[in-house]
């Protein structure tokens, strides 16, 4: 049955496999996330990204395509139809969970059984749905789109090849989207840039407001208490508030020269708290140190959303971006679910890629897990890893639900909270990251003990 409350602004890409579902997903989302391959059943997991058109933000779904896929050479018929099992579990889900959903169809090959499997599915959704009859490159092809509506609903010629067709389809999209609302006006995020004396944080600051609205100087310790500056991205009704902190360097305990220092520390943990989103920026030349590395442990103690920004880039040489991300990642391993930036404030490069990594971050953060969703991902992930055996049993995972989020808490019902062991906990945490785009966000679960169904031990 599919539910009645479905989050705001959900668009759902569904249809049989390989005609183009993540391609036009990669289109309407400007960026190439999806794998596109002519090769059916490459997308077999859901991908979750925000998007936007004429100044409406949504969050755009890409499934894995309905139907049977070609065996795997050399594999058992039963892990075919497991994989057709996951990617028809994760389908329904998103359709169960969107509140509009894009039908993509084939205008080359015509209307195939597997077409009207899938139209049954969706009529029974309850949703609003729009067909997109792939691959109209041309005008001459536009007109075979009329067979496509005995399936029942609105047809619409678009091609991603030659990106065609789109502005009408997306118009009756966004028409049938409930009206969003913008909270961040009242109640802007929190981003505070915080790290070691004379790691650069205010120049960064600077940089990402393109003027010399904080004092900037070669001489540690400038900024001795925390600035806070309003900051908006975008320029529609949706544009998010920020609210940027600049704070004083945080030193070890034993360095610190004074009261007036001392308290401009206190703050800075202060501002880590208070945060959203937190900035922790090293200094690429100098690599990763013991400080960093406690101020990286502080700031996931307070569960808050992070984004390492490596400012000085200009001076770290000639070694390649992929080489410092990796030396970074093997030195702080425990902050391998942060993004990584590489700025430079002196020439203002990556600055842009900044704002955009930690605006991503913070939607993020405010993601909220369909149930339905979140269930079968764990689900999944329970199929294909299973739990470890602690003292001669399993641990069992009868029902998740998300339980708050900023920070974001998962809460888990399951046999015994004994048997979840940290390994374990680990993967879990690590299957929902990348099922739901949860980069830079700190996850937590909890455990409660709970009797198992009638007829289950």
């Amino acid at each position: 049955m599919i539910s009645d409350s479905t989050p705001r602004g959900a668009v759902a890409i569904v249809g049989r496999p390989n005609v183009g579902k993540s391609s036009v997903f990669n289109r309407l989302t400007g960026r190439r996330i999806a794998i596109v391959h002519e090769e059916r059943g490459v997308t077999r997991d859901r991908l979750i990204e925000e998007a936007q058109w004429e100044g409406r933000r949504f969050e755009l779904i890409d499934t894995g395509g309905l139907g049977r896929l070609e065996p795997i050479p050399g594999g058992a018929p039963a892990s075919v139809a497991e994989i057709e099992r996951g990617v028809r579990r994760q389908a329904e889900a998103a359709i169960q969970d969107a509140a509009a959903i894009l039908f993509v169809t084939d205008v080359e090959t015509g209307i195939l059984p597997q077409d009207e499997e899938v139209a049954v599915i969706l009529r029974k959704s309850g949703r609003p749905v729009f067909l997109a009859a792939n691959k109209a490159d041309n005008p001459a092809r536009d007109a075979a789109v009329a067979d496509f509506a005995r399936l029942g609903f609105p047809a619409f010629p678009v091609s991603v090849l030659h990106n065609r067709g789109f502005e009408p389809l997306m118009q009756a999209v966004i028409g049938a989207l409930p009206e969003g609302e913008n909270p961040t006006v009242t109640h802007p995020l929190k981003i505070a840039f915080v790290g070691r004396p004379n790691v650069g944080k205010s120049s960064v600051i600077n940089r990402v407001l393109r003027s010399d609205r904080v004092i900037v100087s070669a001489q540690p310790g400038t900024t001795r208490d925390s600035i806070n500056i309003p900051f908006i991205i975008g320029r529609d009704a949706l544009a998010r508030h920020y609210i940027l902190t600049d704070t004083a360097g945080i030193r070890r305990a034993g360095k610190i020269p004074g009261p007036v220092d001392r308290l401009g520390v206190v703050r800075a943990e202060q501002s880590i708290g208070r945060a959203d989103v937190v900035g922790l920026v090293l200094d690429a030349a100098q690599g990763p140190t013991a400080q960093d590395k406690t101020i990286a442990a502080l700031i996931m103690e307070s569960r808050k959303g992070c984004v390492l920004v490596v400012n000085k880039w200009d001076l770290a040489g000639t070694v390649s971006e992929a080489r410092y991300q990796a030396a970074l990642r093997r030195a702080m391993p425990f902050c391998d679910f942060m993004p990584v930036v590489l700025v430079s404030a002196k020439n203002g490069s990556n600055i842009r890629r900044l704002v955009e990594t930690i605006d991503g971050v913070a939607l993020h953060l405010q993601t909220i897990l369909p149930t339905g969703v979140l269930n079968r991902v764990i689900l999944d992930t329970c199929e294909k890893v299973q739990p470890p055996l602690v003292q001669g049993r399993r641990l069992r995972i009868f029902y998740a639900t998300q339980a708050t989020s900023r920070p974001m808490v998962v809460l888990l019902f399951v046999n015994d909270p004994r048997r979840m062991v940290p390994a374990y906990h680990t993967y879990l945490i690590r299957r929902l990251r990348l099922a739901f785009g949860l980069e830079g966000v700190p996850v937590t679960l909890q455990l409660r003990a709970r009797r198992p169904p009638p007829g289950e031990q």
